[in-house]
């Protein structure tokens, strides 16, 4: 049973920096895309990192928003995808949800085969 598991949210001030990691069960190497959505209260649910492996070359991609201050790593060993947040602002406050799936990556979260059940992050001014 495939199962995606979040872990490292909570509570930072503003300017400060958070991981976070998802367990991907049984093994990470079923699916090809894996990545990070967000979505604050009122807003919608955003696409903000991905990690996709094709031909065993590795390509990520950032919203505008956090390019430059996210990072995202994938490791098969561990059947992990962190999510590494520095430069924190109150706007990035949000649920975060892991997500994966076969084949090349999407904007569309219901595409996902795999989502985790989501973590909070709050960023305090």
């Amino acid at each position: 049973q495939v199962q995606l598991v979040e872990s490292g949210g909570g509570s930072v001030p503003a300017g400060g920096s958070l991981t976070l990691s998802c367990k991907v069960s049984p093994t990470i190497r079923k699916f090809d895309c894996v990545g990070w959505f967000r979505q604050a209260p009122g807003k919608e649910r955003d696409r903000i990192a991905t990690f996709y492996v094709y031909k065993s070359l590795n390509y990520t991609v950032y919203a505008d928003s956090v390019k430059g201050r996210f990072t995202i790593s994938r490791d098969s060993v561990k059947n992990t995808v962190d999510l590494q947040m520095n430069s924190l602002t109150p706007e990035d406050a949000a649920m975060y949800y892991c997500v994966a799936r076969a084949g090349s990556c999407v904007p569309m979260f219901d595409l996902y085969t795999a989502r985790g059940q989501g973590i909070q992050v709050t960023v305090s001014s």
